[in-house]
């Protein structure tokens, strides 16, 4: 089932402006404040210290004075001064206020404008927009949208409702392009289709790709977080149609809407008709005719909906249904290799697609020599006639730009291609590359013989059989068997392995033994039945002692394992153990068990 992602971003265009007015702090030297000199008497220096040498005045006493004669007096002088020049507590000579942090000075001295535009975050502000031949708000801000300023109100009338607004000429160019440089985000981490849903939003389409995230909830959430650290606000819906998430998201009741599969009608249904994606004629015809939600045009017939709302209506309200198939174009990683062919007309033969393929990797193959890249990685997209696509991938182990066998893995996956009516565009993408550089052929030019390289035959095995049937085993520094093992690459090159003697199949876990007979504590056991067979051992050797590793887990504290090599009568060789060392009931239970298989 597709699962689509709409991020909505209700306020970019103002946000977007805030974000690049980060807090500057000023000079501190720019802010000093010295009294005025007209403010000081005839005899008095501002710029020298206001204690003559040898005077009885202490620091910073010049308004004590016997001049003027009283407080009252000198507190109407000091009232008559502007605020900015009127005497600190300290400079009247009073101890009253505590003393500034050493550290904080300049913070004190800051006054409270502390942007560059002079415009703090809770100030209300609006973008103003040219629509027709007026000016009007486009983007209003919650302080503003609280104060009577709305979307499409005239500028002249939002001055005059509000006289210290702040307007700004809306930039749709740079909310485009700070959209686009998110969807790229999008593109790298998130999803590999993801498109710019204008004006402020995103699509993602996270069908397949959500449990690399925890979960469509935890993806959500997620997200949200990311957008609040960036300075955003965001609403993020998911659905199965991209018409009901981009309603969800800009008109659901919650930041967060999770639509299960399925039921798109129910989520749909009280939503209003602005929901659609309609134009403003369509919308006024729409309450002409009293249809106030998306539940009033459910039951109605197509045809007389059709002719009060127009066709328009009828192939939104289908596209969020999911009758009407509503392709995401993904947008395009720059960085990415990616070569792309439109045909003239839709072809559907294997021999036919087969073509195309050749054809986009020769001009992927060039594309990647021109970067010095190899590719790890190939996706194919192709688009159908009905609007459907089709999308194969395939993997390399090494970086390769071997055009020939790059298209032999591709052909492999023609069989999983559904072509329906044609396929009628192609698009092949290299979303994995590492750097590639020159072959080197002095051994060939020499003469001598050429080694193969296996990944080639690893990449075909990895087509027809899978990705995980393919892999190597290389050893882990544990004593526990089963951790002393792990899958890697299979052209990797492993490690040393330790001088143990391990049996050739070990199994994932180990099997229990039944009726087994053995001399406690260090005998191996003289019968036991395994799947229903009994086996009589004729020779053994052992035991190998294992201990838990205590510093995972507090069962392996005091865990033991005895291990045994065994044979039985018909030339059987068995690893068997035994938990516990036959003394200690903390040890182990004394069960058997069976770990591999010697041949």
């Amino acid at each position: 089932m597709r699962r689509v992602v709409s991020l909505f971003l209700p306020h970019l265009p103002i946000e977007r402006l805030r974000r690049w007015e980060r807090p500057a702090r000023l000079q501190p030297d720019s802010l000093a404040l010295a009294l005025p000199v007209d403010a000081l008497p005839v005899d008095a220096d501002p710029g020298a210290c206001s204690v003559p040498r040898g005077g009885g005045w202490r620091p910073g006493a010049r308004w004590a004075r016997a001049e003027p004669s009283s407080r009252e007096e000198m507190q109407q002088q000091i009232d008559a001064l502007p605020r900015h020049a009127q005497p600190a507590m300290r400079e009247l000579g009073r101890r009253s206020e505590a003393a500034d942090h050493p550290f904080k000075r300049i913070a004190t001295i800051v006054p409270a404008q502390r942007y560059r535009t002079g415009v703090s975050h809770q100030e209300p502000m609006a973008v103003v927009g040219k629509v027709g031949r007026r000016e009007q708000v486009v983007a209003v801000s919650p302080a503003a949208l609280m104060l009577g300023i709305h979307i499409g109100m005239a500028a002249t009338h939002a001055r005059a409702l509000v006289s210290d607004l702040d307007l700004r000429p809306a930039e749709p160019e740079a909310d485009a392009q700070l959209l686009d440089r998110l969807a790229l985000l999008a593109v790298r981490r998130w999803s590999p289709i993801a498109a710019v849903a204008p004006p402020d939003g995103l699509w993602l389409d996270l069908t397949g790709c959500a449990h690399l995230h925890g979960g469509e909830g935890r993806f959500c959430q997620r997200l949200l977080r990311f957008c609040r650290r960036a300075g955003f606000t965001a609403r993020v819906a998911i659905a199965d149609t991209p018409g009901v998430a981009h309603a969800l998201a800009r008109f659901g009741p919650d930041d967060l809407t999770i639509v299960t599969s399925g039921d798109t009608v129910r989520a749909l249904a009280p939503l209003p008709v602005a929901a659609l994606r309609l134009e403003q004629a369509t919308l006024i015809a729409a309450r002409r005719f009293g249809f106030e939600t998306v539940a009033d045009l459910l039951p109605v017939a197509r045809g007389p909906l059709a002719r009060r709302l127009g066709l328009p209506a009828i192939h939104r309200l289908d596209q969020a249904l999911g009758a009407v198939a509503e392709p995401i174009t993904p947008h395009s990683d720059p960085a990415m290799p990616m070569v792309e062919r439109r045909l003239l007309e839709p072809i559907g033969t294997a021999e036919a697609i087969g073509q195309v393929m050749a054809d986009l990797l020769d001009d992927l193959v060039l594309v990647l020599q021109a970067r010095g890249l190899g590719a790890r990685a190939l996706r194919l997209v192709a688009l159908r006639v009905d609007g459907g696509e089709q999308m194969v991938a395939i993997g390399t182990s090494r970086p390769s730009r071997d055009a020939a066998h790059l298209l032999r893995l591709l052909k492999l996956r023609i069989e999983r291609i559904d072509p329906g009516l044609g396929l009628e565009q192609f698009r092949l993408v290299a979303p994995h590359t590492e750097p590639l550089g020159a072959v080197d052929l002095g051994q060939v030019l020499a003469g001598e013989a050429l080694m193969r390289d296996p990944a080639r035959l690893v990449d075909v095995v990895a087509g027809r059989i899978g990705e995980e049937a393919v892999y190597r085993i290389a050893p882990v520094a544990s004593h526990v068997p089963e951790r002393a093992v792990r899958r890697v690459s299979p052209i990797a090159v492993p490690g040393g392995w330790p001088k143990w003697q391990r049996p050739v199949r070990l199994f994932a876990k180990p099997e229990p033994l039944w009726s087994v007979m053995a001399l406690l504590p260090d005998q191996p056991p003289r019968r036991f039945e395994w799947r229903g067979r009994t086996h009589k051992v004729v020779a053994g050797d052992g035991p190998e002692r294992i201990h838990g590793e205590w510093w995972r887990r507090d069962q392996e504290v005091w865990a033991v394992r005895d291990y045994f090599r065994i044979e039985d009568a018909d030339g059987g060789r068995y690893w068997v153990f035994r938990r516990g060392d036959g003394v200690d009931n903390a040890t182990g239970d004394l069960s058997w068990w069976i770990h591999g298989i010697f041949a």
